[in-house]
């Protein structure tokens, strides 16, 4: 499975340049919209039902250091995000996350969001293949293979100051 894994990462990453939206949505509690598959932060911030973003999004300010290791590894890394639309923990993050990559300028071309449902499913059996189990997850990609990840909080609680030490640690390669 492991030498099928560039392939699959390069089909998320074409997919997502040329298809924006590739989910379904789900209903699978009362009064919630769950999202499976590529999608986009557009689609996030103009959904009435993710009102969480917009307020999550204003309410941050990103650490420093994971700003610069951002820039500097602009164009030699890609991100693979895996969020639950339903997860607390993700409408906390995933906002969190846009801020940080804004801040740092960092190209929406190079990002990649999946939505899960309930039991960590998406299309095409990703969260399996990549051993996602608990989200948000934030794996960091470069030439097509995993850097390292942060799952949820990260090791700190503080998910952005883990993002920036997996990014600087590629410096040290």
């Amino acid at each position: 499975m492991r030498k099928f894994i560039p392939v699959i990462f390069a089909f998320i990453f074409t997919t997502g340049v040329f298809a924006q939206n590739q989910f379904e949505t789900l209903v699978e509690r009362p009064n919630e919209k769950s999202l499976k598959g590529i999608i986009s932060r557009s689609v996030l911030e103009s959904d009435t039902s993710f009102k969480w973003f917009a307020t999550n999004y204003k309410a941050f300010s990103p650490n420093t250091a994971a700003i610069a290791a951002l820039k500097q590894q602009a164009d030699s890394i890609q991100l693979l995000v895996f969020m639950g639309t339903w997860c607390e923990d993700s409408h906390f993050i995933i906002p969190k996350f846009y801020a940080l990559t804004d801040a740092a300028g960092f190209s929406q071309d190079r990002i990649s969001l999946i939505g899960v449902d309930r039991n960590k499913k998406t299309l095409s059996h990703l969260t399996e293949a990549l051993n996602v189990i608990n989200v948000p997850t934030i794996i960091v990609l470069k030439n097509g293979k995993e850097a390292g990840r942060v799952v949820e909080y990260g090791k700190y609680g503080m998910f952005d100051k883990e993002l920036g030490e997996i990014i600087n640690s590629l410096n040290k390669q």
